[in-house]
């Protein structure tokens, strides 16, 4: 099965595609989508859409995993990172797509064993699995390749709808 992850941001939106058969994974591709930081948040949804689209045209993924928003201390930050999930769910519904939602320590748990775990725990963690030289490797998509990670450690791919 092919997982893209997302983790989504207004700037840099990771992405990250896991072939997982539940117990062995393998990175397919990492990247990051990045919008033009002064455009206005319209035209960067605009963009993130049309660049998670494209991923799911190219990867042809059997699931999209998603990183819910986690609790802002900033209500305006979680409101833009609501409305850049928003068209990164519009993408993966579009292409028929079943989604998964996980929030950040969901993912953290499944991929380090510790729900609080530090992002250099989770790079340590998600290289690991994936064979990868070293966490740096995996960069913006770290978090990304966390949230694939998650969905195919979760629970049985035979479970996961697709």
């Amino acid at each position: 099965m092919l997982i893209l992850g997302v983790d989504p941001g207004s700037l840099r939106t990771g992405y990250g595609a896991v072939a997982s058969d539940g117990r062995r994974h393998r990175l397919v591709e990492k990247g990051a989508i990045v919008s033009p930081r002064k455009a206005p948040l319209a035209e960067r949804l605009r963009h993130i859409h049309s660049g998670i689209a494209a991923v799911i045209e190219r990867l042809r993924p059997d699931v999209l995993a998603v990183e819910d928003v986690f609790h802002a201390a900033n209500t305006r930050t979680a409101l833009v990172l609501g409305h850049v999930r928003g068209v990164v769910l519009l993408a993966g519904s579009e292409a028929g797509l079943a989604v998964h939602e996980f929030p950040p320590a969901t993912v953290k748990q499944q991929v380090t064993g510790f729900g609080r775990a530090e992002k250099s725990q989770v790079a340590f963690m998600v290289a690991r699995i994936l064979e990868m030289r070293d966490p740096a490797e995996a960069g913006d998509a770290t978090d990304a390749l966390a949230v694939a990670l998650c969905l195919a450690c979760l629970r049985p791919l035979a479970e996961v709808p697709s």
